[in-house]
């Protein structure tokens, strides 16, 4: 599946939202002009543009989809002395290159880090973060995925991690809850707008595997959701070497992850913890709104890629990963700062991403978490965006009121015909003749006739309820209402019944006379003598 032509796949302004903003396209420029920072971007003939001053610009991260175009040197500049952060992502979930605001740093931190797998110290952060990640998947697992029986088997794997004394230990109950977790996300069905549904592949319409057909593993994803996944866990990446970066670690040296060429293994275990957060938020979109065959496209050996304007959407959740993953790395920090050989009185370090130690100086209470971006809200039949109360556009919600009346009124009509109905309506039936029967006109009075009744007793219905008759005569309220509507005239026993509530008031207290008064648009009552 290709994208078409037509298709827009930049949004229409080229401005920070949630404090970022992302340039994807080709000829993508980043410069300085008269201390303003010149951002372009673009495909083809559509070209945005921003110029952005040192003072309230909002900008706390640039992020660039791609690799065609130029950032001067004098752009990175202008972004570091505003503390805003440059991130290079691709596509497919790889991150190609982040930088951020620069401090000090301390060499003894970093040989702290680098000599943390050989002491207990690192066996002591890999169990923390792992035992973190599992209890984030055992809640997304039992409150998300409504899966009680893998949530508990994610449960005891945790508990495990108490007696695991080793790296490879650790490594193999993470591997055997996670491969738990994902079987539980396996047959997750994926909505598309039913008018789509003729141009969605079928492998696109559930979660699948997390392993990918095309690579054996996350990388080159087959569907729209594992893509989704694997974009934002690029996105929470490239905030973990930030912070890390920010904090004078080395985002190379890892703890948990072994080190390889082709990653940023501290990056990987500060992502360890965040990871059931991003799960959690892709879960609750999948299962809330349906996804749109525009925000993808196939390429022609099967992987599953974003759109441009839906990629600028996902990385506009930069902020809250950031937040998440902020306290995490400040801990691993502290960690291995407390190892490391040091003069007894030396402070611990500052805690630049979270501002902890100015808040508990200060006794203000921590900032209150702040959830990601909502998705776009989509119909679900034709795909347009709608507001976030709403399931579909006006037009197509007179469509599917249409359908549901069509579907309500043929399941009425099965269940009328059902034997249970039947049976109930011979039972009334038999009922209401064996009433008819049993009355006798001369329990009538002689003032009730039909003329009474059609001109006095009938026309005051209309300010009676339709449940009040129905509860009077012991008739259905279909029956009731064609009553008070006049298309129907009732039995002459419930004729004295239907004159008490429209107004009526007898006095049976003597035995030779009893009077009714009807005030039936008269000033003055009427009495009828018997």
């Amino acid at each position: 599946m290709a994208a078409t032509e037509t298709l827009r796949q930049l949004p229409e302004l080229l401005q920070p939202r949630h404090g970022v903003l992302t340039l994807v396209g080709y000829g993508i420029t980043a410069r300085v002009d008269r201390g303003h920072l010149i951002l372009q971007d673009g495909i083809g003939p559509e070209r945005r543009e921003a110029r952005l001053p040192r003072v309230g610009h909002g900008l706390r991260r640039l992020v660039v989809i791609g690799s065609d175009g130029c950032v001067s040197l004098a752009a990175l500049r202008w972004l570091a002395d505003q503390d805003a952060s440059f991130v290079m992502l691709e596509r497919d979930g790889s991150v190609l290159a982040t930088t951020g605001p620069v401090r000090p740093s301390d060499a003894r931190l970093r040989r702290a880090q680098a000599l943390a797998g050989r002491s207990g110290t690192g066996l002591r952060i890999a169990r923390e973060l792992i035992s973190r990640k599992l209890v984030g998947q055992e809640q997304v697992a039992r409150h998300g995925l409504l899966d009680a029986t893998t949530a508990e088997a994610i449960a005891r794997f945790r508990e495990a991690l108490a007696t695991a004394d080793t790296m490879e230990a650790i490594r193999l109950l993470e591997s055997r809850a996670g491969a738990a977790y994902w079987t539980a996300w396996h047959n997750l069905p994926i909505t598309f707008p039913k008018n789509d549904l003729r141009r969605v592949p079928d492998h696109w319409r559930t979660f699948g595997t997390r392993k990918s057909p095309l690579s054996g593993s996350p990388r080159l994803a087959a569907n729209p959701a594992n893509a989704i996944l694997n974009y934002l866990y690029a996105v929470l990446e490239s905030e973990a070497r930030l912070a890390a970066a920010a904090l004078g670690l080395d985002p190379g040296i890892g703890v948990l992850h072994v080190d390889t060429p082709a990653r940023d293994s501290l990056a990987c275990d500060l992502m360890e913890p965040v990871r059931p957060q991003v799960d959690a938020y892709v879960l609750d979109w999948i299962t809330r709104q349906p996804l749109r065959p525009e925000w993808f496209f196939e390429q022609r050996d099967g992987n599953c890629r974003l759109m441009g304007s839906f990629a600028v959407r996902l990385s506009e959740t930069a902020p809250t990963w950031a937040r998440a993953v902020a306290p995490v790395a400040e801990w691993l920090a502290r960690s291995l700062w407390s190892e490391m050989p040091k003069p007894a009185r030396e402070a611990a370090p500052a805690t630049h991403l979270t501002q902890r130690h100015r808040r508990e100086s200060r006794g203000s209470s921590p900032s209150p978490q702040t959830n990601p971006p909502r998705p776009q809200s989509v119909c679900r039949m034709c795909g347009k965006p709608i507001t976030p109360e709403c399931s579909y556009c006006a037009l197509c919600a007179v469509t599917v009121s249409r359908e549901g009346l069509r579907e309500v009124a043929q399941l009425g009509r099965v269940i009328a015909q059902s034997p249970e109905a039947q049976a109930r309506r011979a039972a009334t039936k038999r009922r209401h003749d064996a009433a008819r029967r049993a009355w006798r006109p001369s329990s009538q009075p002689a003032w009730l006739d039909e003329q009474t009744y059609g001109q006095r007793i009938q026309p005051r219905l209309r300010a009676v309820t339709i449940p009040a008759i129905a509860a009077a005569l012991g008739v259905s309220e279909p029956y009731a209402a064609d009553i008070r509507a006049g298309r129907r005239r009732p039995h002459p026993r419930h004729w004295q019944a239907l004159a008490r509530i429209a107004g009526g008031c007898f006095d049976g207290s003597t035995s030779s006379a009893w009077t009714e008064q009807l005030t039936l648009g008269t000033p003055s009552a009427v009495t009828i003598a018997n």
